[in-house]
């Protein structure tokens, strides 16, 4: 075994997770190269499971990386706090344990697979003479914009702002394939007096490292983005799209009866609730949609991750126990993937709307952060596959004005499901076995086990 690829995560929110996916995909198709994927006890922990499945191949194996955290420090609850210690911790982390790596297998690492976010490691790859794969966990209109950085904050200094509220309304019509998006829609990170603050000053980094990437990899496909992936392969070195990087062909476990719940339902009825791992709405949007769904009496399948006994939500879920079901997790994708269901209400991360296109999935969204509401943009007002909630929150009307557009037949789900289908079937063709997201795939490949591509 010659080949060996680190593998460094960016152990925060959902970012292990999905790259953990693109590795589940490469080390059984390449056994004869070792993947070593290291990121924080605490993320590792989180992902044992399918550590254990990944074992099975031989050629994967997990390592701890210092997290940063002081000795004796008690967190104020701030996410960006933890996020911060670790950042003060890299490079040298990485460095070390991978050197120990080094040591214990006998095998030097010809390969980096990056999560984009750690820029840090453009240098480290050239220092080792070796490929550096940078996989963007988000969509390629995300991506976009961090590399626009500059030109943004040129535009709204022009503007005579500096992403203010009145510049919020400003369109990005000056950027190639942004006539839809508006400075609103974007992280507050990339604007400036941000940029100066530990995790906007990494992906300042990061988008100053990128263009030396052997390739950058997306969770995406052809025909998504047309306009903005062209553009970013104006930029970059070479760009991969991969995507759907999980498909609903992939049966997993369902150990709370969700599926078979679902089967006594009516097609295309039923409302999916779920923020990801680690979102949830505040106490009084939370109350807002249930009385929303209460209203409509719609069947609804709420994954409510960690606490689905929450007293707020008590009277709500006696009154509608015969057409709810609450869970603390769900297989998402195989959900998602059966006929009954007919809205998915979600943050919008990437991952999430991609499970919904792939399934063909009318979306209600409700963004909180990061390119959740870039991606709500492009879900309404570009691809027109669903709607956002009206101001950006939960109210009982919003929730209800949404329902009804999406179960609407004229303007709703009839008109959203043609769109949604024509993105299915592009997504579809590109997995095929000779797809774009297929021949991409076998480019990174030939990058990861070290054959020469040009």
């Amino acid at each position: 075994m010659g080949s060996h690829v680190a593998v460094l995560a960016f152990p925060f929110a959902s970012h292990p997770s999905v790259l953990l996916h693109l590795v589940e995909k490469l080390a059984p198709a390449s056994p004869n190269v070792k993947f070593s994927f290291f990121s924080t006890n605490v993320s590792n922990q989180k992902l044992c499971s399918r550590f254990k499945l990944l074992q099975g191949h031989n050629n994967f194996k997990s390592y701890d990386v210092d997290d940063g955290t002081p000795e004796g420090c008690v967190f104020t609850g701030n996410p960006l706090e933890p996020i911060g210690f670790f950042l003060d911790a890299t490079p040298d982390n990485f460095k070390k344990r991978i050197a120990e790596v080094e040591e214990e297998t006998g095998l030097k690492i010809s390969c980096l697979l990056v999560d984009a976010f750690l820029g840090f490691s453009a240098d480290f790859a050239h220092e080792l003479g070796i490929p550096w794969l940078a996989f963007w966990t988000a969509g390629p209109r995300s991506l976009s914009v961090h590399i626009y950085t500059d030109e943004i904050n040129r535009a709204l200094a022009s503007a005579g702002g500096e992403g203010g509220q009145s510049d919020q309304d400003m369109a990005l019509d000056f950027l190639p394939g942004m006539e839809a998006i508006h400075v609103s829609d974007l992280p507050y990170e990339l604007l400036e007096g941000h940029l100066d603050k530990p995790f906007p000053k990494m992906l300042y980094n990061m988008i100053q490292a990128i263009p030396r990437a052997t390739a950058v990899v997306i969770n995406s496909f052809e025909g998504m983005d047309t306009t903005v992936v062209n553009d970013l392969r104006s930029k970059l070195e070479k760009v991969l799209t991969i995507g759907p990087l999980v498909l609903p062909s992939q049966k997993l476990e369902d150990e709370l009866g969700c599926l078979s719940w679902l089967d006594s339902r009516e097609t295309a009825s039923v409302a999916y609730i779920s923020f990801g791992t680690f979102l949830r709405p505040p106490p009084d949007e939370l109350l807002a949609l249930a009385e929303a769904i209460e209203e409509k009496q719609i069947p609804y399948l709420w994954s409510f991750r960690n606490d689905p006994k929450n007293p707020l939500l008590d009277g709500f879920l006696e009154r509608t126990n015969g057409i709810g079901k609450v869970v603390p997790w769900t297989p998402q994708l195989n959900v998602l993937a059966h006929s009954s269901i007919g809205v998915f209400v979600t943050h919008c991360g990437w991952s999430s709307v991609m499970e919904g296109v792939a399934c063909g999935v009318p979306m209600i969204c409700r963004p909180f952060f990061g390119d959740q509401k870039l991606n709500r943009r492009v879900i309404e007002d570009v691809w027109q596959i669903g709607v956002g909630i009206e101001g950006g929150v939960f109210t009982k009307k919003g929730m209800v004005n949404a329902l009804d557009l999406v179960y609407s037949s004229e303007n709703g789900s009839n008109k959203m499901r043609c769109k949604l289908n024509e993105l299915k079937e592009n997504a579809m063709k590109a997995v095929d076995e000779n797809g774009s997201s297929s021949e991409n795939f076998k480019t990174l490949l030939d990058i990861v086990t070290s054959r020469d591509v040009s």
